[in-house]
């Protein structure tokens, strides 16, 4: 059936001049690192944080965010080399294209939607929670329970912004479908106009973040630092959906960081989204590899300092029990006397951050199936393009309803680990691919190229590995059926419709005068 048939280089590159048919080239290097620090620090910082600390690591969660940058770097460095050889929209799945054939790109292309549609969904449920925090703090009054949860979740509290009677179950998380249409209307209007906003909101969440490493600094309880990896014996936690249990293998000592660093990891997606805006960077050849890798280097820093700072202004234990809506908030009003008003800035901010990072996840899910849907994998309607802003705004609408369903419905806990195993797979995919393609086609010209390459795409691959056997049994089964979901549309679809399957040639260019050529 020709399952490993691969798309030539050559074709590839054809599709890298801009035409009136094709995506616009609109970005600057400045534009993409800020789309990767856009991505990379939002939800993981203000949620994943404490969520990792609060059930695994403690505060070694700092060594957690170790662990999942050293994966992030070795498999950002081949994502580099990917980007700057074959800078078109389409990320990982394109790349599995190149390198190891039809079948391997259509598993990571259906992947994708793990990482950024789900990744949508889960920042947008943190955005929800955040809200409800901005509204009873400012204005003192708050969503119904019923309306800001999901089905799944029910209330164990009767006091605060979340003030409901116990045993009170969620309906459907209303804010969360807000901010999904509202951006989606955004990203339909253009990018240029949607990296302006990026842009803006990049320098106040980094400000932000930045004041609150420098005031909490000197607030650090060093007790809430002792131990440093959770015990065996500490106990359980009571939490609104179960028991948390740190006598459980992954709860505590080394394992429970390593089961930490793959739920940090979903913090870092934001540094391949880039890749999937490729084809609207201005000069891709040389600005991909720095905007990937560059955003990378500063959200490592400022992750490994405030998750320090974090995990020393209250007890791990807390993030569980009081501080699961708004973990940040929470810990400066209660260790930060008279910075009230930093904790109310931070409501603000987080919102802010949140809408960035929905906003890249947003388009670099329309961006790889826009790459899909040229190549014949699935329906046309994911690469029709608005007539006048030049994006793919039909798709845009379908992933709209696609990520509400998540969003409104499903928990942020599940959702999110299942982002943080499907990025995963894709990044081990990746670092396989890059390996694979010095071998078999050594002489093609890379503008940038992955350093000690037999060292670094193994170990990337192999750390990566790791994260995703530290996952629980649960998400193993969601991504076998996932993928299972992917097979029968591929096999039923795809191999039917696949352009280089039946050697049909995307539209050549003119290199003199850009033009499709019909």
């Amino acid at each position: 059936m020709k399952l490993f048939i691969k798309k030539p280089i050559q074709q590839l590159m054809a599709a890298t001049v801009e035409t009136e048919k094709s995506l616009k080239r609109t970005l600057g290097v400045g534009s993409l690192i800020a789309l990767g620090i856009g991505a990379i620090i939002g939800s993981g910082i203000f949620v994943r944080t404490a969520a990792a600390a609060g059930e695994h690591a403690g505060p070694a969660v700092t060594i957690s965010f170790l662990i999942a940058a050293a994966g992030c770097a070795l498999a950002g460095l081949c994502y580099a080399e990917f980007a700057s050889m074959i800078p078109i929209a389409g990320s990982a799945y394109t790349y599995s294209y190149a390198t190891m054939g039809e079948f391997i790109a259509w598993i990571i292309g259906w992947d994708l939607v793990l990482e950024y549609a789900l990744g949508a969904a889960t920042v947008s449920i943190g955005w929800a929670q955040y809200f409800n925090e901005f509204l009873h703090s400012f204005f003192n009054v708050h969503i119904p329970y019923q309306w800001a949860h999901s089905f799944f979740e029910t209330s164990n509290t009767t006091t605060g912004m979340y003030a409901a009677e116990v045993g009170t179950r969620g309906i459907v998380n209303l804010p969360a479908i807000l901010i999904i249409f509202l951006l989606t209307l955004l990203l339909i209007r253009g990018m240029a106009e949607s990296a302006i906003v990026n842009n803006v909101i990049v320098i106040v969440k980094v400000a932000i973040v930045l004041l609150i490493i420098g005031l909490g600094w000197h607030y650090i309880n060093p007790a809430f630092h002792t131990p440093y990896m959770i015990p065996a014996n500490a106990g359980t936690v009571k939490v609104s959906t179960g028991v948390i249990n740190y006598a459980d293998t992954f709860n505590h000592g080394w394992l429970g960081v390593l089961r930490g660093a793959s739920v940090v990891f979903f913090a870092f997606i934001g540094f391949d989204a880039v890749s999937t805006a490729a084809q609207e960077a201005k000069n891709p050849q040389k600005d991909m590899p720095k905007g990937i890798l560059i955003s990378l280097v500063i959200c490592t820093a400022l992750y490994i300092l405030f998750s320090h700072v974090l995990t020393g202004l209250v007890s791990y234990k807390d993030f569980l029990i009081q501080a699961k809506e708004a973990s940040v908030s929470y810990a400066i009003r209660t260790a930060m006397p008279g910075y009230e008003w930093l904790a109310s800035l931070v409501t603000v901010s987080i919102l802010a951050g949140f809408s960035s990072v929905i906003l890249v996840m947003l388009m670099g899910q329309t961006r790889v199936f826009y790459t899909m849907s040229i190549d014949g994998l699935i329906p046309k309607i994911f690469s029709k393009l608005h007539p006048k802003y030049r994006t793919p705004y039909k798709s845009q609408w379908l992933f709209f309803g696609f990520v509400s369903i998540f969003a409104g419905f499903i928990p942020d806990r599940i959702v999110g680990d299942m982002v943080s195993i499907g990025t995963l797979f894709a990044f081990v995919l990746v670092c396989a691919g890059i390996f694979i393609l010095r071998r078999t086609d050594p002489n093609i010209v890379r503008p940038f190229q992955t350093p000690l390459y037999m060292i670094v795409c193994p170990l990337g691959a192999l750390i990566c590995l790791c994260m995703i056997a530290s996952e629980g049994w649960e998400n193993w089964a969601r991504l076998i059926v996932w993928l299972l979901i992917g097979f029968v549309i591929y096999f039923g679809y795809s191999v039917k419709r696949s352009h280089v399957r039946h050697g049909k040639v995307e539209p050549a260019v003119d290199p003199i005068n850009p033009k499709f050529m019909e």
